[in-house]
């Protein structure tokens, strides 16, 4: 049997998963991260995008986090998320539409034009729309 380590994955809406992963993977400011059992202490800010577990028998399950912060402490993970949705519940329609909205802001400019929100609103849609491709290729 594999080694695991206790994850959560939570938001401010709800608890997304709970229970014992061999492997968790994920983006953090700095780059990619893999959390597997034994791993250093470590607390870092999340970037919006997949957060992959890898189960207790190999299955995987990927969720979106819009951003957030990761925590690993000796037999534990734990993903504070901003927002955050299993990518089987992403609306596939909306995250386009969000994506080609904020695309369409940051090539129009006018009036009261924040850059930086349209980018974060850009990444959020790009990265919603990347957890779903990675679901849709695993066949799940």
């Amino acid at each position: 049997m594999a080694m695991t380590i206790h994850c959560d994955v939570v938001s401010a809406e709800a608890e997304l998963f709970s229970g014992r992963v061999e492997m968790v993977a994920a983006t953090g400011v700095l780059g990619e991260l893999g959390i597997m059992p034994g791993h250093a202490p470590l607390l870092t800010k999340l970037k919006p995008g997949p957060v992959r577990l890898i189960l207790a028998g190999g299955e995987e399950e990927t969720i979106y986090a819009s951003g957030g912060f990761l925590e690993v402490q000796p037999g534990v993970v734990t993903v504070l998320a901003d927002t955050a949705a299993r990518a089987a519940d992403i609306d596939e329609a909306a995250a386009q539409k969000a994506m080609e909205d904020a695309e369409r802001a940051m090539a129009d400019r006018s009036g009261d034009f924040e850059f930086s929100v349209a980018a974060a609103q850009l990444a959020e849609a790009a990265a919603q729309l990347r957890v779903l491709r990675m679901h849709k290729r695993r066949g799940a």
